[in-house]
């Protein structure tokens, strides 16, 4: 690997540990726990790859993005964030970031993608939308390795041209992954509409749910579960749409290449609608994520019903030992209930 790095970050073990392995590799390697020496030293033309923090004393790493690909055309930038929502990932490739990567960081894994970006001849970059603010109800927080990856696909085809199937168990927030696609999209001022198979049926169904959604998205509802006659009307609606069609997203509750297979779902359609898979994750293969969950909704109560609580050490333990068949939704259930019946502040396992 070869070429000066620029690091910024105001944690002194990462930068110690990035300084050291990029020059073992055979980089040149600054420094900085400033965005504003990082922002002088992207101006005097140093460096070849920038590595920052998101979250720092002077400033923030995404919200100068903008500003270095106007000063560096070209410049590739790898953002590290300790902060654990898609609105990070999302806003990282709205802003045309090279890469994303939450921390804790695997270091070969940072490693590969920086020599990737070093060897890259990039483009010159387009013009990006601002980025926009996600709404605290979005509980799509997650720090483990499947939910970073799902930020990551989420992030990248938001504007593809392509349809998109959600697929994953009741309650682990396949509607939310398609609302974040459909705001964070250059659809976001178009109409985000929600269909099952009735607004399919009658002689004017179709239309009536194209001239809703117009250029917006199309949310095809639990797919899985249309009929023969549902599954037929939507493969015409399909292929009746024009330039100005709105996207085709759909969720899933159950494998649609099995029910495919089965023959009891078309394989048409099935091809129609699987342009791009995204899997979300159930809640017992993503453990890691119920104290952060569990914090949102606690605080979501605070803030909504101005009750504080909080998990005992005990009681939290039994919240990640359990398996949750309802994922997310039966966790946000729960604390609910929690919120209201618990009569003390801290919540305990009795």
């Amino acid at each position: 690997m070869d070429g000066t790095i620029l690091v910024a970050d105001d944690d002194r073990t990462i930068r110690t540990v990035l300084t050291q392995a990029l020059t073992r590799a055979g980089c040149k390697v600054h420094a900085t726990s400033s965005l504003m020496t990082l922002m002088r030293w992207v101006e005097e033309g140093k460096g070849d790859l920038v590595i920052s923090d998101v979250i720092m004393p002077d400033g923030n790493g995404l919200e100068a993005l903008p500003r270095i690909a106007q000063l560096r055309p070209g410049l590739p930038v790898i953002v590290i964030s300790a902060q654990n929502t898609i609105m990070t990932a999302i806003q990282a490739a709205e802003a045309e970031a090279f890469d994303y990567l939450p921390k804790p960081f695997d270091l070969p894994d940072l490693m590969k993608r920086s020599a990737r970006a070093l060897d890259l001849k990039r483009h010159a970059p387009k013009p990006s939308a601002a980025p926009r603010e996600m709404g605290d109800d979005l509980p799509l927080v997650g720090r483990t390795p499947a939910m970073q990856a799902l930020y990551r696909l989420v992030a990248r085809v938001m504007n593809a041209d392509l349809p998109v199937l959600i697929s994953g168990e009741s309650g682990t927030g396949k509607s939310l992954i398609a609302r974040a696609v459909h705001d964070f999209s250059d659809r976001r001022s178009q109409p985000f509409i929600t269909a099952q198979a009735t607004d399919l049926a009658g002689v004017d169904g179709i239309a009536t749910l194209l001239a809703r959604a117009k250029g917006g998205s199309l949310v095809l509802d639990e797919v899985s579960d249309f009929d023969e006659d549902a599954q037929a009307r939507l493969v015409r609606m399909l292929d009746v749409m024009g330039d100005h069609a709105p996207r085709i997203m759909a969720t899933s509750q159950a494998d649609l290449g099995q029910k495919m297979e089965a023959g009891v779902f078309r394989k048409d359609l099935f091809y129609r609608l699987g342009g791009v898979t995204l899997q979300v994750p159930p809640l017992r293969e993503r453990v890691e994520d119920i104290p952060l969950l569990a914090e949102h909704f606690l605080a979501r109560g605070e803030r909504d019903m101005g009750l504080q609580r909080r998990l005992s050490p005990e009681a939290m333990a039994i919240v990640r030992a359990y398996p949750w068949p309802g994922n997310v939704r039966q966790l946000e259930n729960l604390l609910k209930r929690l919120l209201v019946t618990a009569t003390e502040p801290e919540i305990s396992k009795t």
